[in-house]
């Protein structure tokens, strides 16, 4: 797109559609038209989706976070601009409430277009016109993703503005920071003091830990492989290297060096004898974020930096790098799998248990890996905007879905040469994924997906968000919210606090503050690798983004990602009456088909059919979220999660409110905690290799691909439900956190 304003066509058109629209393209671009150079000129919207437009610059580039009614008059005066039928156009608002441009002839003959009031911008329209320039979309479609300001070019009044939010934001965040570090630090104290009075008893104040003796071999081995490392580099040691090796009594001990406590996954990877490219991915809206690609030395080559460079915001073209074939090795191609993290956090936590992260476990077992981030991570890029501009950081949590997770899958199917993959996610990465694939979305990135392994899944919000300091975002204003913590990033003094102190420190501060906030503790985890644990998080957020999950309007309010408070208690009272109507009129027909059963032995075996049929009898619901794009779902639940409640999300598939959702997987691990899923010793065994066999079991190019370790035995999934389950059930349809097989909760 190289079209500018300045050279729209004015012969045959309405010289007052023309003014309009450049007062519309000024509002809308990069610059304002005084600028030297005047580029990023606003010349088109392109609705990505029905209430998320982005605007195309005359250069060619995305402009981000315009209200939807914004975007769709800037197309209609264009489209107005462009016409040659000599006929005048007059630009008026509409007199009476309306949702749609309205175009008249006034008593000369001239057309005039009625645009919506501003206070009718958020209705939907009802138009049947298929003419995206024409049809009005909606501003919202649901009351949790109400539209974001429209900042508009710099200007003086603009800039001022913004000056005044940093300015009162630094402060205030700062010290709302300094009170939740306080908080964090005094609830420390009793437990510190509970720790040196087992000390002084002589006791171990560890050993009730449950991998106690797990954490202390794994510690021993680590210096071991320390003590190895220093050895092989230590010329004076050269000739007592063997004898000393034999006295430690493993010679397959590999020599690791020291953990210098990086923020570096690289590093972390060729600790394990894998390496990672970066690649940069362009959004549709003109994000560029980063898409780490975790691959084994010896089957795989890296590519050139130039090559790895964001392709554009052009997105699912059908083009890729290569076609799926035979690696440098001559073995069959891995199956590629997208990763997605969690809040304030970055890919990296994928990254930090050694042999046993989730990212190197599935590489090394046959998967080809990719870490996706979310938009600005640790290095905030966009192709026109600057850190300060507050457009930036004019996004939530349904740009993160609608944008960013469908550009890291594209630049994944391009780069692998295969027609889907497999997603996996925690905790907000399983949100946007949720918000992405909802029908009124982009329920077309469903149709890219194998799978979707939802872990710690956030749609229902758990018993944390009554928290004193949640519920304080709570009770604030909009306003107030961002007099706090501003319009740009989400209390960048974090990042910067993340460059200051050593490692050690910001590791043992960045636990004590998560787990203040959040409630989790470290119980599960190898405390030897906690301070790496906490150097990939936080990273820079938005305060929009933070507004959305704690703000009065959304989330926090609500408590659920796709439903308002009512509708969502509204289905849990249905659900309860119709289970108590369905218990009554079940026992009736029981006793019915006992007695039957009885009176003929040779249909016995029909009757039990019909007794497990009247046993999975479930409601319908009307107001699914989905529709049959939908990918199948996985999900493990942590039982012992205080900050999302999963058995809630489990509740709606199991009672048929997604009657499009096919779920292959569910678990619910009871003593899990939110971060244990990715985080515990025992997720390989809990979680990992559960995560492997599904991936495999619903991949669509099991001819294709090699087969992962441990999946020798794994059968294809069939959609239509006719499939082996290794569940145990306990009663109610929801499975033990001892089980570990598959079902399809939906056929």
């Amino acid at each position: 797109m190289s079209v500018g304003v300045h050279k729209l066509p004015c012969e045959g058109s309405s010289e007052e559609a023309v003014v309009e629209f450049t007062h519309q393209s000024e509002k809308l671009s990069y610059q304002p038209p005084d600028s030297p150079g005047n580029k990023g000129v606003a010349v088109e919207a392109i609705f990505v989706a029905p209430q998320d437009p982005v605007i195309v610059t005359s250069d060619g580039n995305r402009l981000p976070a315009v209200p939807a009614i914004e975007a769709y008059k800037l197309n209609v005066l264009r489209h107005e601009a462009e016409r040659h039928d000599g006929v005048r156009v007059h630009v008026r608002e509409a007199s009476r409430p309306r949702d749609t441009v309205k175009e008249t002839e006034d008593s000369e003959g001239d057309r005039v277009l009625s645009f919506p009031r501003k206070e009718d911008e958020k209705k939907r329209s009802d138009s049947a016109d298929g003419n995206l320039k024409r049809s009005m979309p909606p501003s919202s479609t649901h009351p949790l993703f109400p539209p974001l300001p429209l900042y508009g070019p710099s200007s003086r009044w603009r800039d001022i503005h913004c000056l005044l939010f940093r300015f009162t934001s630094f402060f205030l965040s700062l010290a709302f920071l300094g009170v939740i570090v306080l908080g964090s630090l005094f609830t420390s104290i009793p437990p510190a003091f509970q720790y040196i009075w087992k000390r002084l008893e002589s006791k171990d104040p560890d050993a009730d830990r449950p991998f106690y003796k797990e954490e202390v071999r794994r510690k021993q081995l680590r210096e071991q492989q320390v003590r190895r490392w220093r050895r092989r580099r230590s010329t004076s040691h050269l000739d007592h290297e063997d004898s000393e090796d034999n006295d430690e009594g493993d010679s397959d001990i590999k020599a690791v060096g020291p953990d210098p406590i990086v923020c570096d996954i690289g590093f972390y990877a060729r600790r394990v004898g894998l390496d990672v490219e970066t690649h940069l991915v362009e959004t549709e809206d003109g994000f560029v974020i980063e898409l780490w690609h975790v691959y084994d030395p010896e089957e795989y080559t890296p590519l050139p930096e130039e090559e790895r460079r964001h392709k554009g915001p052009d997105l699912f073209t059908g083009k890729a790098r290569r076609e799926p074939g035979q690696t440098k090795n001559d073995k069959k191609p891995k199956f590629p799998v997208l990763l997605m993290h969690g809040l304030l956090q970055s890919s990296g936590a994928y990254c930090v248990n050694d042999e046993d992260s989730l990212a190197f476990f599935l590489c090394k077992s046959g998967y080809d890996v990719w870490l996706g981030n979310n938009r600005c991570g640790f290095k905030p890029r966009h192709v026109l905007l600057e850190y300060s501009d507050p457009r930036m950081w004019c996004w939530n949590i349904r740009q993160m879905g609608v944008f960013d997770l469908p550009a890291l899958t594209s630049r994944v199917l391009y780069e692998t040469g295969f027609e889907k993959i497999g997603l996996i996610a925690h905790s907000q990465g399983t949100t946007q994924t949720f918000v992405a694939l909802a029908k009124e979305q982009r329920p077309d990135l469903g149709e890219k997906l194998t799978v979707f392994c939802a872990l710690a899944p956030a749609a229902y919000a758990g018993p944390l968000i009554g928290k004193m300091y949640f519920k304080f975002m709570r009770v604030i204003t909009p306003a107030m919210f961002r007099m706090l913590f501003g319009i740009h990033a989400f209390i960048p003094f974090m990042m910067t606090m993340h460059s200051l102190l050593h490692p050690r420190v910001y590791g043992w501060l960045g636990y004590k503050v998560f787990s203040f906030l959040f409630n989790w503790t470290d119980r599960r985890w190898d405390r030897g690798l906690k301070n790496r644990m906490f150097q990939f998080a936080p990273v820079y957020v938005s305060a929009e983004s933070m507004r959305w999950w704690l703000g009065r309007e959304c989330f926090a309010k609500h408590k659920c990602i796709l439903a308002t408070k009512e509708e969502w208690r509204a289905e849990e009272k249905e659900d309860r009456e119709l289970e108590k109507e369905e218990r009554s009129r079940n026992e009736k027909k029981a006793d019915k088909i006992l007695k039957a059963a009885e009176r003929d032995m040779e249909g016995n075996e029909e009757s039990e059919e019909s007794k497990h049929a009247a046993r999975r009898m479930r409601p319908k619901g009307s107001r699914a979220w989905y529709n049959r794009q939908a990918p199948p779902f996985a999900l493990w639940v942590c039982g012992n999660d205080a900050l999302v409640d999963g058995t809630k999300l489990l509740r709606r598939f199991d009672r048929g409110r997604e009657p499009h959702v096919k779920v292959v997987h569910k678990k619910v691990i009871e003593e899990y905690e939110h971060l244990d899923v990715i985080w515990a010793m025992d997720a390989v065994d809990q979680v990992f290799k559960e995560i492997r066999e599904v991936l495999w079991k619903t991949c669509n190019a099991r001819d294709l691909c090699r087969v992962p370790e441990g999946c020798e035995n794994v059968p294809a999934w069939d959609p239509a439900g006719n499939e082996d389950t290794k569940k145990e059930d306990d009663g109610d349809g929801m499975e033990s956190d001892s089980s570990s097989g598959d079902e399809d909760e939906s056929s």
